[in-house]
């Protein structure tokens, strides 16, 4: 029997984390402290607002799912600002509509990733097309930007070809695992010291960006040019998580964030993280009794 939540509290949850994301202050990304790459604070608000509806949509398909937030977004802006939370909370999204009694968020979605079709990976390499990211490689096996025949692969099988080399397609491939087990885990200690939700999500973006080096860094400006963040990365989450009080750092905070703007350095993809991290936490204030959203299950 299906015992999920609502899809108004779904979408809640996911504007939520997205705007909750946007008052952080995170070194290189766009947010409340400043804007940068071009892109405006207001495009990724009306972003937020455009996807919630289209994502937690109660019959969609995960695929559908995507397609439709990437085209919503298309309406309100003329830059890609959210393919990558697109693409990561549309299965979380899925996955706390259609849980089943006794299941765990975590154990939801590993069905939701199972059942993946042909038809879902189409629609979201029409959504990918359509969003036109920066950065987009070539390759081998399964490219995008070929719709011409479209590969005949479950878009799980699709994202595990690209599981090395971007950071979103890693979670399909792994079962979220630097989403429910880093991001969502550093979100609540820090959350249990009494931080701000907004502290708590730049501690959770400094710890992902210090783990993992940046995808989206890598593809537009070289691996190198991103294990250097993540080196700067490790020493100021190294700070913050011994902080009695994080707002001590952030002048240096903010001045690393200028320095990474001004190298055109965006940590995109951990940002992307963040935000499905943060939507993970939130889904736990639903029907905690009945998603088991905080338990992780092998």
């Amino acid at each position: 029997m299906e015992t999920g939540l609502e899809p108004s509290f779904v979408a809640a949850a996911l504007y939520d984390a997205c705007i909750a994301e946007l008052a952080a202050l995170k070194p290189g990304n766009v947010g409340l402290h400043g804007e940068g790459h071009g892109m405006l604070v207001d495009e990724f608000v009306r972003s937020a607002a455009a996807i919630k509806g289209p994502i937690s949509s109660r019959d969609a398909a995960v695929g559908q799912r995507i397609f439709n937030a990437v085209l919503a977004t298309r309406e309100v802006v003329s830059c890609n600002t959210n393919l990558g939370i697109v693409l990561l909370c549309a299965p979380l999204a899925h996955a706390a509509l259609l849980s089943k009694s006794g299941q765990t968020l975590r154990d939801a979605l590993r069905s939701t990733l199972r059942e993946l079709t042909v038809g879902d990976a189409e629609q979201a390499f029409r959504a990918i097309r359509l969003a036109n990211p920066g950065g987009l490689g070539e390759a081998a096996r399964y490219d995008v930007r070929n719709a011409d025949p479209m590969p005949q692969v479950t878009l799980q099988d699709a994202m595990r070809e690209a599981a090395a080399r971007d950071s979103i397609a890693r979670q399909y491939a792994n079962g979220f695992t630097e989403v429910f087990e880093i991001g969502a885990t550093s979100l609540r200690d820090a959350l249990n010291r009494g931080w701000t939700e907004a502290w708590a999500t730049s501690a959770c973006y400094l710890h992902l960006l210090a783990l993992f080096a940046d995808t989206h860094i890598a593809r537009k400006s070289g691996i190198a040019a991103a294990r250097r963040v993540s080196v700067r990365a490790q020493m100021l989450d190294a700070s913050v998580r011994r902080a009695s009080d994080p707002q001590s750092l952030y002048s240096e905070l903010a001045a690393w964030d200028f320095e990474l703007k001004r190298d055109g350095l965006n940590p995109g993809a951990t940002a992307d993280l963040t935000v499905a991290s943060l939507f993970v936490v939130k889904l736990a204030q639903g029907r905690a009794d009945t998603l088991n959203v905080s338990e992780d299950s092998d």
